[in-house]
């Protein structure tokens, strides 16, 4: 049975409805090794960033991917505490980010102990929380990825093949998605369990449609960061060339920030509901297909 992995436990598809595939509650963007960093009162965090989770609740959204991975912040306890104040469940990604956010014993460990640390924060739990990670989040360099992001994402590939885990990479280029699939498919894992983050950065739509060619996910999260029309404008073309199925939306917003006074001012997760999605049926985009937008393809593509 299918089941995506949460902070209030495992999900089945007929417990779950519309889901926010990228976005965040608490991020550090410092490196790790900067004083203070992914330091903050559970309590602050819990305050500011509830009423965020109340709104998309009210909006009849019921689960919300957390992005945040190792070496920009990730805190499954505050990922947890979040998620019980506002009795609602969130996916945390075990993984780590692209160079230089790489802490010492990351880029000193071997790919058979990154794999090992990947499959026991999948399967045994996260930070003594007891809670399961639910994805793999990578990351590689704009420029091409690195022999350190390799070994990271070859461990990857491994936990995955492993555990099913889906493996989710904010990568900019299409190219250097490619070759992070060439990589994943050397491991034995399969495209079909790796999401192209950011998708909406390569300009050149051949490349959106070569990695759904190849079985990847693709996802455009910069709703509310980019204008509705714009964002109609590429929904409707991935539809129109039989992309739909694999593609993933939301806004890649939020968050607590430690390093900013009182956790900074979060962007709400509310503009897909109550903007795009109208745009879209205006544009003739039909209830089915929201459905399998916003509910079918993210529980397909994080359950394992």
């Amino acid at each position: 049975m299918k089941q995506i992995y949460t902070t209030l436990g495992p999900k089945r598809r007929d417990e779950v409805g519309m889901i926010l595939p990228h976005e965040h509650v608490f991020v550090d963007l410092r490196t790790p090794d900067q004083p203070g960093y992914a330091e903050a009162e559970i309590d602050d965090v819990v305050a500011l960033m509830v009423p965020q989770i109340e709104a998309i609740k009210r909006q009849g959204v019921t689960l919300l991917v957390e992005c945040t991975t190792g070496g920009v912040g990730r805190r499954a306890d505050i990922d947890l505490a979040v998620s019980k104040a506002a009795d609602f469940p969130i996916v945390v990604p075990t993984g780590n980010y692209r160079e230089p956010w790489v802490p010492a014993w990351i880029a000193e460990a071997s790919e058979h102990d990154l794999e090992q640390w990947m499959v026991s924060e999948l399967t045994e739990g996260m930070e003594g929380t007891g809670v399961l990670a639910g994805w793999i989040k990578l990351s590689a360099g704009d420029d091409g990825i690195t022999p350190l992001e390799t070994r990271i994402l070859r461990a990857a590939a491994r936990a995955s093949v492993r555990t099913n885990a889906v493996i989710g990479s904010h990568t900019i280029r299409g190219r250097v998605v490619m070759d992070q699939l060439d990589i994943l498919q050397s491991e034995g894992c399969g495209p079909e369990r790796f999401i192209s983050i950011h998708t909406q950065e390569e300009r050149d739509f051949g490349l959106h449609r070569a990695l759904v060619e190849r079985g990847a996910w693709i996802e455009y999260d910069h709703v509310g960061r980019a204008p509705d029309e714009e964002l109609v404008a590429m929904v409707m073309r991935a539809l129109e060339n039989g992309l739909g199925g694999q593609l993933l939306i939301s806004h890649d917003l939020g968050w607590y920030d430690p390093a900013q006074p009182g956790g900074g001012t979060p962007r709400p997760y509310t503009h897909l509901v109550e903007s795009l999605l109208p745009s879209l049926k205006i544009a003739g985009v039909s209830q089915d297909t929201v459905r399998q937008l916003t509910e079918v393809n993210p529980f397909e593509a994080f359950a394992r």
